[in-house]
C-alpha cells in the first residue's frame, strides 16, 4: 500500500468529504452519482425529496468540491468531481464497523 504524505490540503479534503457524508441526503446523492451524471429533478425524484432540499444539498456538495456541473442548453447536469470518488465511496460501503451502542445509534453519535 502506497502511503501519501498528507498536508493541510489533504486533511481539509477529507474533512469536506466527512461533512458531506454526515448527511443522509448528501450521501445518497453521492452514491447515486456513482452511476453517472444526473439532473437535480431526477435526483430529487429518485431520492424522494423536494427540489428545494435537493438544491440546498447540491449547493453544499458543490461548495465542498465533490460535485461539478455541466450546462447543456437549459439542463444542468451534476456529476462526481473526480472519478476516484466512485471507487472511494464503493470502498467505504464495504467497510465493516463495530459500533458502540452506548455511543452511536441510528439517530447519530453522541460520544465526545
Amino acid at each position: 500500500m502506497k502511503m501519501t504524505t498528507t498536508s493541510l490540503t489533504h486533511t481539509s479534503a477529507l474533512s469536506r468529504l466527512g461533512h458531506a457524508l454526515s448527511d443522509d441526503t448528501r450521501t445518497r446523492i453521492l452514491l447515486r452519482l456513482r452511476a453517472g451524471r444526473a439532473r437535480p429533478s431526477e435526483l430529487a425524484a429518485h431520492l424522494g425529496v423536494s427540489k428545494q432540499v435537493m438544491s440546498n444539498q447540491l449547493r453544499c456538495l458543490r461548495g465542498c468540491g465533490l460535485v461539478t456541473t455541466t450546462t447543456e442548453g437549459r439542463n444542468i447536469w451534476y456529476a462526481l468531481a473526480d472519478a476516484r470518488l466512485t471507487t472511494a465511496l464503493g470502498d467505504l460501503l464495504e467497510l465493516t464497523l463495530t459500533i458502540d451502542p452506548d455511543c452511536c445509534s441510528a439517530q447519530g453519535c453522541t460520544c465526545t
